[in-house]
């Protein structure tokens, strides 16, 4: 390209087809002789053509420079017999074009070929910043999508060309959508701006478009993530929780330093609080469970993490059941345990409700040999995790779970060294039977999607963000605390269900519109279900130094008195007496209505529970 560059320049100077260039050979040796080793020093041929960015074209710039001064300084210092003068600068501008452009010809014809032997999917980018810019050009050069525009909400870049896109307001998305067949959006943008998502989102959901976020870009730069790891909007991002970051004081008092015991510990909160907890170099961490499969994935687990990070903390893994006094005694004395976490419950309200007996023995009496072996043990902090399904329970699992609370603050009066406290909160996003998970198997089902009643609705919080809070509240216990977590806004199944199907690229099918994608029905609330779930029993409720976290000051029996009763329900329990049952519980538990529950279950309708996988030791 070097020599037909220098030709042309004087083609166009002279203004001839064929100009007499023999007498000038000096100039067109001496720009190939410093021009190719100044490429090759610039590093312009190390660049991979198809992927050639700007780096390249700089290295062009430079050298095409370097090139026309030489030939300017050998023509007028020779000199060259009626060199004109502005050859070198055509030459220079010639050379730009010839070099930079036959590589940049080759670029677009092997994404030209690459586009049309692989046929790629089209998607629109929202946000046309530096991270978009850089998600299109990702995008250009692999994977399986191919932008086709930008959308953004800066007034400022509407209807400019950013890296060979148009930028459109996000007000013309439904005529952007018809013209070019997308069918995702990638939103460009970060998860810490929590709000801006949400609010994008939100805008997207009428559309019927499949909306997905890509990972962060430092995640992107740093490996951590690929393009691979595009993904699907999840219940997180729909409410648009805001990061707290937590108070250290809080989350390492229990912790650092001691020997801490997890029940449950292979459940969904229970392994999060043993994963956040090795993480606050604990003395030893412990690890209870009667799932064998469960202990072994979460100890499995924590193993790696404690090598990866060279932490020094030993993982004792205890397989068995909390129901057992002498093993929960044993335990707590032979690795001289401080701090206890409860997690381990049965939880699902309609498996408990066919298995009145066990959901019982397991919530209730489990936590009453737990707490009494803690007693004896000397252990300093017993933490219980609880349930908004507690409070004017309709579910024998919520009832169970009151009991335990009741218990816990009841042995508080008759404890001089342990501090028995419990915190209460809603659904968990991401265990196992959530509603979620369930919604998004029959999205990709086709639907039906199953929704109990129009009304429903259901606090929510992501795993990590409960057992962070657990960790902090276990830290201000003063004995006998029932902590509330903020659970935030209650969240409406029905409206739940539509925003996921319309997220995934969906239409809803109804009466207004029978040619939709997936349908919505509606099944009736199930045994021991609420319209409404709610977190406290009073009015009785003050903050603490945490701004999510609230202490709540509710009524309870004496523990001589609780004890008693106690001992008439577990002998109702092992005989089977499911009307003495409906009545110990009714008369216990402020506000329980289990008549429509009990008074339908027989001996011989129990379904007995064998299978460890059908539990998972985590709150309801």
């Amino acid at each position: 390209m070097l020599p037909i560059a220098l030709w042309s320049a004087f083609a166009l100077r002279l203004g001839e087809w064929s100009p007499d260039v023999t007498q000038y050979w000096p100039a067109f040796v001496v720009s190939a002789l410093v021009c190719i080793p100044v490429f090759g020093g610039l590093g312009l041929y190390r660049h991979v053509v198809r992927h050639m960015g700007n780096h390249a074209l700089w290295a062009v710039v430079q050298g095409a420079t370097i090139t026309a001064i030489a030939v300017a300084t050998v023509a007028y210092m020779v000199p060259l017999r009626g060199f004109p003068r502005s050859v070198p600068i055509v030459f220079w501008l010639l050379t730009l074009l010839y070099v930079s452009g036959s590589r940049f010809a080759v670029r677009g014809y092997f994404q030209w070929l690459q586009n049309k032997l692989h046929v790629r999917q089209s998607v629109i980018i929202y946000g046309a910043g530096s991270k978009g810019v850089e998600l299109a050009r990702l995008l250009l050069q692999q994977g399986d999508y191919v932008p086709v525009a930008f959308l953004d909400d800066a007034k400022n870049l509407h209807k400019r060309i950013i890296n060979g896109l148009y930028v459109y307001s996000p007000l013309n998305l439904e005529v952007l959508l018809r013209d070019t067949d997308a069918k995702q959006i990638l939103v460009a943008v970060d998860s810490s701006a929590v709000r801006d998502r949400r609010r994008i989102i939100e805008f997207l959901e009428p559309f019927a478009i499949r909306v997905r976020l890509i990972p962060d870009f430092d995640e992107l730069v740093s490996g951590r993530a690929s393009l691979v790891n595009i993904r699907d909007v999840e219940l997180e991002d729909l409410l648009g929780r805001g990061r707290v970051d937590p108070l250290p004081h809080l989350l390492e008092s229990s912790v650092i330093g001691k020997n801490v015991l997890v029940t449950g510990a292979g459940g969904s909160i229970g392994s999060e609080l043993c994963r956040q907890i090795l993480q606050q170099s604990p003395e030893r961490l412990v690890l209870l469970d009667q799932s064998e499969y469960g202990l072994y994935e979460i100890e499995r687990e924590l193993r790696e993490t404690a090598t990866r990070e060279a932490l020094l903390t030993p993982i004792v893994a205890v397989l068995g059941s909390v129901t057992s006094t002498p093993l929960m005694l044993h335990t707590f004395k032979n690795f001289e345990i401080e701090t206890v976490y409860h997690a381990a419950a049965y939880k699902h309200v309609s498996l408990v409700e066919q298995n009145v007996i066990q959901g019982l023995k397991n919530n209730t009496f489990g936590t009453l040999h737990a707490a009494e072996a803690a007693l004896d043990a000397g252990v300093e902090n017993f933490i219980l995790i609880s349930t908004d399904k507690a409070v004017r329970t309709t579910s024998v699992m919520g009832a169970s779970k009151r009991l335990a609370e009741m218990t816990l603050q009841a042995l508080q009066e008759v404890s001089d060294e342990t501090r028995f406290s419990m915190v209460r909160f809603g659904n968990v996003l991401g265990s196992s039977g959530s509603v979620v998970p369930l919604f998004l198997e029959q999205i990709d089902r086709g639907g039906p999607v199953t929704v109990t009643h129009a009304d429903v609705t259901r606090y929510f919080m992501t795993i990590p963000e409960a057992a962070q809070l657990v960790l902090q509240a276990s830290s201000m216990a003063e004995g006998g605390d029932v902590f509330l977590l903020d659970m935030g806004r209650p969240v409406k199944i029905l409206e739940l269900a539509k925003r996921m199907i319309n997220l995934k690229g969906y239409s809803i099918k109804d009466a207004e519109n029978e040619l939709g994608d997936i349908a919505i029905e509606i099944t009736g609330l199930q045994s021991g279900e609420k319209l409404h779930e709610e977190l406290l029993l009073g009015d009785a409720v003050t903050g603490t130094e945490h701004r999510k976290i609230m202490r709540a000051e509710e009524q309870y029996l004496d523990w001589k008195e609780l004890r008693g009763a106690l001992n008439t329900l577990e002998q109702a329990c092992d005989n089977f007496d499911y009307g003495a049952i409906r009545t110990f519980i009714e008369g216990l538990v402020e506000g329980s209505d289990l008549t429509s529950q009990l008074s339908e279950l027989r001996p011989e309708a129990q379904v007995l529970i064998l299978n460890p996988k059908d539990r998972d030791q985590s709150p309801g």
